[in-house]
């Protein structure tokens, strides 16, 4: 099965758990359906990415990233690449890369979507972002990239400013799941 076709599976199998995000499941498949290409950074109207918040072993903290260009506290996540064959793929490989925690242990999801305006065609392109969550083990360490200004730990809930609605809201919903007691190996 190729990415786009899982997403269009993982979409269309995902309960929205608000009308907000009923909207953008069903613009994201829409979106899939009008673009061939609607996994690729090469998209230009926007292209689905994928994001996951790294939660701590016991789900009480959330490990952020300063973006470079957002200037903003928010979870791992980035564009999905020709080898990835999955959403949940591109969002451990985008964990991985960005925490340099080996180990993380995905969460079932999606858990949430979010659609927001960023910078790859300007001089409008949209991110059609579809979330995850993460746990890492016991004691990690994480490993900041080259993609981060600086990488910290913080409590779930008091993530700090700058940041948005849409990290706030994944962290929390990453902490219910594993709080649920579902877990999907990584």
């Amino acid at each position: 099965m190729s990415l786009h076709h899982d997403a269009v599976a993982v979409l269309s199998g995902w309960t929205a758990p608000t009308l907000g995000e009923e909207a953008l499941r069903a613009e994201f498949l829409d979106h899939l359906r009008a673009h061939d290409d609607a996994m690729s950074r090469a998209c230009a109207p926007g292209h689905l990415t994928a994001t996951t918040a790294v939660l701590s072993h016991d789900g009480s903290q959330v490990l952020l990233t300063l973006h470079p260009k957002a200037k903003m506290w928010l979870p791992m996540g980035g564009h999905c690449e020709v080898a990835d064959t999955s959403l949940a793929g591109v969002a451990l490989r985008e964990a991985l890369e960005e925490s340099g925690i080996a180990g993380l242990e995905l969460l079932p999801g999606p858990l949430a979507l979010d659609r927001h305006e960023v910078w790859c065609h300007p001089p409008r392109s949209w991110h059609l972002d579809v979330e995850y969550a993460a746990v890492a083990p016991a004691g990690a360490e994480a490993v900041m990239s080259e993609e981060s200004l600086d990488l910290r730990w913080f409590p779930v809930n008091r993530i700090p400013e700058p940041s948005d609605e849409a990290t706030r809201r994944l962290a929390q919903r990453g902490q219910a799941a594993l709080n649920s007691g579902s877990r999907v190996l990584g």
